[in-house]
């Protein structure tokens, strides 16, 4: 609104202060339609209806949920759902989601996930798709989820691998870095550990303050801000449907949580490529899938730098590129840019790697062979990608900044 509103704001004020008072709000919370497919411990699977009348096309999508955050992620609210864009765009659109986490799921680590609600999603999408292989997307730790996954299990069929905000190397992470002196003081017997399992894990209410506290300064700022778009309907209905993705945020579980505090953060164990886990040692240079990194520009939980970190470490994928896109942390996903952001990249990239030969199934000791396969097939300019169109980061329509990996390169 302007200092001194016009007539048409007033009246515009009015009437979204009336439906936000009156009549529960403004944003149009409904949900995708969709169906569950598949379930198992905390797992559970669901293909979103396509649209009547509308073809398909391209490989099938999979959609994974981080750890603690709400599946509504992806599908905010209408208009800002990535779910919604996917099926208005005639693609096979599945989600994962793990259900609510309690005390009694203390004991799980990141094995559940990785080791087995993953490959059995992508094996299930695949198979509930006619056999066609996979395009994984993962949001923050779905993004991390994704990486160990398709590195342990090259058998998978992958068709490609899309990472948004997700960091790999934590020194590069504002919010961290001050404390990470103090995080290595910590032994494994120290208060830290002994309340996160006390507690079970980490609690719903104290997940949600860490995610609110990475943007304090828009929390400070939000009465005046809001009064301030009290005219602008869409600026309202996004707060109020961020606020619901915030209030249904849910715990880690104990072991798991151990886990991402002493391997992730005070170890920075990602920052090399490689994930201690299972007894094994699992490397993101073993994904031979093309894989999209994604950074948001304001991003403050993974910010640029860390998440273009990654990129000298996917050595063995058959292409890797990065874009830098508007928004925050949720907002690079589902924010208002993110249409003509985002989404229009993730849209160019499903084209380019799609109806292409699921990659054959190796087991876990062809991991090596399969690794320099994938660098001798790069080393001879044979990407399938670069004959099939221009690289998505050398764009120039675009009117925010990216860059492909080569570009990067030079």
């Amino acid at each position: 609104m302007d200092l001194i509103p016009k007539p048409g704001q007033v009246v515009s004020a009015a009437g979204n202060v009336a439906s936000m008072m009156l009549y529960g709000g403004l944003a149009d919370l409904r949900p995708t339609p969709r169906t569950l497919i598949d379930e198992g411990e905390l797992r559970e699977l669901y293909h979103y209806r396509p649209e009547a009348g509308r073809p398909e096309h391209g490989d099938p999508v999979l959609l994974v949920t981080p750890l603690a955050a709400p599946a509504i992620c992806y599908d905010l609210r209408r208009g800002c759902s990535l779910v919604e864009h996917l099926v208005a765009g005639g693609r096979l659109t599945y989600l994962v989601e793990y259900g609510p986490v309690s005390f009694r799921d203390r004991n799980l680590g990141m094995e559940h996930w990785v080791e087995e609600v993953l490959p059995s999603a992508v094996e299930e999408v695949s198979r509930h798709a006619g056999g066609r292989p996979v395009h994984v997307v993962g949001w923050s730790l779905g993004g991390i989820f994704a990486l160990l996954a398709a590195a342990d299990r090259p058998g998978l069929p992958i068709a490609s691998l899309t990472v948004l905000g997700t960091p790999f190397d934590v020194r590069k992470v504002p919010l961290v870095a001050p404390v990470r002196p103090l995080l290595n003081l910590t032994a494994a017997g120290g208060p830290v550990n002994r309340l996160y399992q006390a507690l079970g894990g980490a609690p719903q209410p104290l997940v949600r303050w860490a995610f609110q506290l990475t943007s304090v300064q828009k929390i400070l700022t939000r009465p005046l801000v809001t009064v301030q778009h009290l005219d602008d309907a869409e600026y309202l209905s996004q707060l109020e449907a961020v606020d619901r993705f915030v209030a249904n945020m849910a715990a880690y579980p104990g072991r798991t949580f151990g886990q991402l505090y002493h391997r992730f953060i005070r170890a920075n164990g990602f920052a090399e490529g490689e994930f201690e886990l299972g007894g094994r040692t699992i490397r993101v240079a073993d994904i031979s899938a093309p894989v999209l990194l994604f950074g948001g520009l304001t991003d403050g939980i993974a910010p640029i730098a860390s998440i273009r970190a990654g990129i000298p470490l996917l050595t063995g994928a058959e292409e890797v590129r990065f874009e830098m896109v508007p928004g925050g942390h949720l907002g690079m996903l589902t924010g208002r840019q993110a249409r003509h952001s985002t989404w229009r990249v993730l849209d160019e990239w499903l084209d380019q790697w799609s109806a292409r030969p699921a990659p054959a199934r190796k087991s876990r000791a062809k991991k090596a062979p399969a690794k320099k396969a994938a660098a001798k097939k790069r080393a001879a300019g044979k990407s399938t990608g670069d004959a099939a169109q221009p690289g998505i980061g050398a764009n120039p329509a675009r009117r925010y900044g990216s860059g492909g990996s080569r570009a990067l390169a030079r």
